[in-house]
């Protein structure tokens, strides 16, 4: 709480600075989210089961300045937890609702251009294509937005060319450090490097944005780490009526023997490819989609298949609305389903989420 109060009196600082300084402005939104959970699971004829029921909240406080001539600064605040931001309630309310700086962004946006750099934010829950090279197994229920608060560290350049816009992003995804050995210098370049190109452009009322997720060197995932995987595919957008479609594909691959399994660092000829597909739909309040995974696994000579399949639909009731904020219901059913076919045993798991979700934006 202290230090939720001290970055309430910053912010205020800042507000009431100079008029020479940057014009601030700030925003957010607070949820209360009731979730109900329940979860069946079988390994090779053995049953599991488990229900739970879920309180949880959230705050994000957002600021941006605009600092003239095209240059400005956003930033968030939030619970920066791995769990996008959500605490839950635990016994006696103990829980720490501490905020952080959850990402931040500076550059300049110019006619034909722009850069910026920084913790950029992803937008991941729209563009599946993070959630498939870095959790290539499980690829769905948006976990780049849930366990990695939807950011990277990198820096940005994009411009108009042609019909549409180039961006490319230079990505940080994590700073090892090593001893040198014979390859002299390996001890200072074996951090994990990546980058993301896309090219978004319209097609009479289509969109149309391929794009890839190139890891350079070196990088750390869910399952493995000091890997190098190559992630693309495109989204595309089509309007209908009232109504707004759009369908994803992405494809990764990655074939490594000098990467090792994560957690436990032990050695491993990384062998695996796996694809993508999403329908998505939004009519008014209403949005709705459904992601197919299927990933081969061929690591130290395995063979194990997975397959992924899940539904995401909710409705945002407007209670109320004005200039200055809004308060909403938004009602959501998620459900996921997976199976693991390991040759000689099986493991079939499926997980049903039903919210309800309350927000406050201001």
């Amino acid at each position: 709480m202290k230090k939720m109060l001290s970055l309430a009196a910053m912010f205020a600082v800042l507000a009431y600075a100079s008029p020479a300084s940057a014009e601030i402005k700030f925003s957010g939104d607070a949820s209360v989210r009731l979730r109900g959970q329940f979860e069946d699971g079988e390994y090779n004829g053995v049953k599991d089961s488990e229900d739970d029921l879920n309180f949880a909240y959230r705050v994000r406080l957002k600021a941006a300045a605009d600092l003239g001539s095209g240059y400005f600064f956003k930033a968030m605040l939030t619970s920066d937890n791995g769990l996008g931001g959500w605490n839950t309630v635990k016994e006696n309310n103990t829980e720490d609702a501490e905020i952080d700086i959850s990402n931040f962004y500076f550059g300049r946006m110019m006619e034909n251009s722009h850069y910026m750099m920084g913790r950029l934010p992803l937008n991941s829950v729209n563009n599946p294509i993070f959630d498939l090279a870095l959790y290539p197994f499980s690829p769905v229920d948006i976990p780049v937005a849930t366990f990695n608060m939807d950011r990277i560290f990198g820096l940005n350049y994009g411009a108009k060319i042609g019909p549409g816009e180039l961006n490319t992003t230079l990505i940080v995804l994590d700073n090892d450090v090593a001893d040198n050995t014979p390859a002299e210098g390996d001890g200072m370049f074996n951090d994990g490097y990546a980058v993301h190109v896309s090219y978004k452009a319209n097609i009479g009322d289509v969109t149309v944005e391929p794009q890839a997720v190139i890891v350079l060197s070196d990088g750390d995932g869910a399952d493995y780490s000091n890997i190098s995987s190559n992630t693309f595919g495109l989204n595309v957008g089509v309007p209908a009526g009232d109504a707004k479609l759009s369908f994803s594909g992405f494809y990764t691959i990655c074939d490594d023997g000098k990467g090792s399994i994560t957690g436990s660092g032990a050695a491993a000829d990384v062998d695996y490819s796996g694809y993508l597909f999403r329908v998505k739909g939004e009519v008014g309040p209403f949005t709705a989609w459904v992601d197919y995974n299927q990933t081969n696994d061929e690591t130290n000579g395995d063979d194990v298949d997975v397959e992924n399949l899940f539904v995401w639909a909710q409705y945002n009731y407007k209670v109320y609305e004005s200039a200055m904020g809004s308060f909403s219901l938004t009602p959501t059913v998620r459900y996921w389903a997976l199976g693991v076919d390991e040759g000689s045993s099986e493991y079939d798991y499926s997980r049903l989420r039903t919210e309800l979700i309350a927000t406050v934006t201001f």
